[in-house]
């Protein structure tokens, strides 16, 4: 029996080294494309990106990327092929089909149900107006909502004002949320593009804060990230506030973390964040975080629980079993229909993708 209890004992702890090697399950991190920076098409890491900022998952296994400093829309295939959507070197705001449409630093990117890709799209001049663009699945860039002009005013298309770079998330009627970062808002725009505020302080000033309760008397302070589940309720990386919020039911309550940045993990807001990038939502309600200034990847289960899932926590860039991995500022995140991650790894320059 001793000897039984001996194995066993060795046994366990084997597990327990494996454990904390690998991560949880066993996940593992690899490099999908790009890891220099520039711009090149091409297979995988022969690709070159610069400052990508977020990712989106087609259902056909295509990821693509909202490649911001080089001004383009990327789209990498299943096969790992990465080709240009959309986009060229010169900025600007121009609809029209690949190359020939000009886009300005482009952030936050999301894909409907029909296949169109939806991203924001910025001004690079102070104090960074925004358009939230559409993209179809043949490069065609056409302009949903937004102006050049910088503001909060709530309206119908080129009527509504945004201000400074953001991010978007679709629900499953085509509706786009928009993290609108320097109105310290939650923007929401019907498919005809009419923009209507809805979570943040809805006075006429610009004001930031941390308040949970009634979506109108809420506060946030620079969202940076959305995400929104299969029941229309929305997640944001409340960024300026280390934490992610939930929105639903016209309520804003703290799903985990707090205005105090850390990288501790636990439930709620006994859990800690450091600037927050991005969120995103797979089909039981986990949510996963792109905790940007930790260079972690986290994860929420539905009750508030968070843990860590990939990073040792220090600036770098190396693939590998999860604990072990380095990212280095991360600040676009997705998940797809089989539960794997990818990561826009934004100060590496390339796209990660985490299996479990």
């Amino acid at each position: 029996m001793t000897r039984r209890l001996l194995f066993l004992c060795s046994m366990l702890l084997l597990s327990s080294l494996l454990f904390s090697a690998c991560g949880p399950r066993g996940a593992k991190v690899e490099t999908l494309a790009g890891g220099t920076r520039g711009f090149a098409d091409g297979q995988g890491i022969t690709a070159q990106f610069d400052n990508p900022a977020d990712v989106a998952a087609g259902p056909d296994g295509s990821i693509y990327v909202a490649d911001s400093a080089n001004h383009r829309i990327r789209k990498i295939s299943a096969a790992g092929q990465v080709s240009t959507l959309a986009g060229s070197n010169n900025p600007g705001h121009q609809d029209g089909t690949g190359s020939a449409a000009l886009l300005s630093s482009p952030t936050g990117i999301a894909e409907n149900n029909s296949g169109v890709i939806v991203f924001a799209d910025s001004v690079a001049t102070d104090p960074h107006p925004m358009f939230v663009r559409l993209v179809s699945e043949e490069g065609k860039v056409t302009a949903l909502a937004g102006s050049s002009s910088a503001g909060s005013q709530d309206g119908q298309g080129t009527q509504a004002f945004f201000r400074t770079p953001a991010n978007v998330a679709i629900d499953k009627d085509g509706n786009v949320y928009v993290a609108d970062t320097s109105n310290h808002r939650i923007r929401k725009v019907t498919p005809d593009g009419n923009v209507t505020t809805f979570a943040g302080s809805l006075g006429s000033d610009v004001v930031s804060g941390y308040n949970d309760g009634p979506a109108a008397e809420a506060q946030f302070k620079s969202p940076a990230g959305i995400a929104v589940d299969g029941s229309g309720n929305v997640y944001v990386a409340d960024t300026g506030n280390h934490c992610i919020r939930l929105i639903a039911n016209g309520q804003v309550t703290t799903l985990a973390g707090s205005p105090t940045p850390g990288k501790a993990n636990g439930k709620g807001k006994a859990a800690s964040f450091n600037f927050p990038n991005d969120v995103a939502v797979d089909s039981v309600g986990n949510v996963f975080v792109a905790d940007s200034a930790n260079h972690l990847i986290r994860k929420i289960t539905p009750d508030g629980t968070v843990t860590t899932i990939a990073g040792a926590g220090q600036p770098g860039y190396t693939d590998g079993p999860a604990a072990q991995a380095q990212f280095r500022l991360p600040q676009g995140i997705t998940v797809d229909s089989k539960g794997i991650i990818y990561v826009a790894d934004t100060g590496n320059n390339c796209i990660r993708k985490i299996t479990p």
